[in-house]
């Protein structure tokens, strides 16, 4: 059983940034890809990115390639997403997500979710 609890959410003007942060419990954190996914009012939860257990392969959302940056370190049982050049497309609740396996863009195939934390992108 892995626990996700994601932090960082909040509001940020247009060009602003965010680090959301995403916190794991148990002692095999390294064997599981993680994804973050976002879900904006009325529409479905879409892939943001996702990085693999040892952190050496990720694959980001063509939306946010060049502005976002996922890292993690696994001492620290931890999956990070450094927000850059936001825009109020960005808006959504953002969740990080783990599986077994590696680093997939559907959310049915990840097995652990996050509550989720509010991305508000407003002037």
């Amino acid at each position: 059983q892995v626990q996700l609890v994601e932090s960082g959410g909040g509001l940020a003007q247009p060009g602003g940034s965010l680090k959301l942060s995403c916190a794991a419990s148990g002692r095999t954190f390294s064997r599981y890809a993680m994804g973050w996914f976002r879900q904006a009012p009325g529409k479905e939860r879409d892939f943001v990115v996702g990085i693999s257990g040892s952190g050496g392969s990720t694959n980001y959302a063509g939306s946010v390639k060049g502005r976002f940056t996922i890292s993690r370190d696994n001492a620290k049982n931890t999956v990070y997403l450094q927000m850059n050049s936001l825009k109020p497309e960005d808006t959504a609740v953002y969740y990080c997500a783990a599986r077994r396996l590696g680093v997939v863009t559907t959310p049915q195939e990840y097995d652990y979710w996050g509550q989720g934390t509010q991305v508000i992108v407003s002037s």
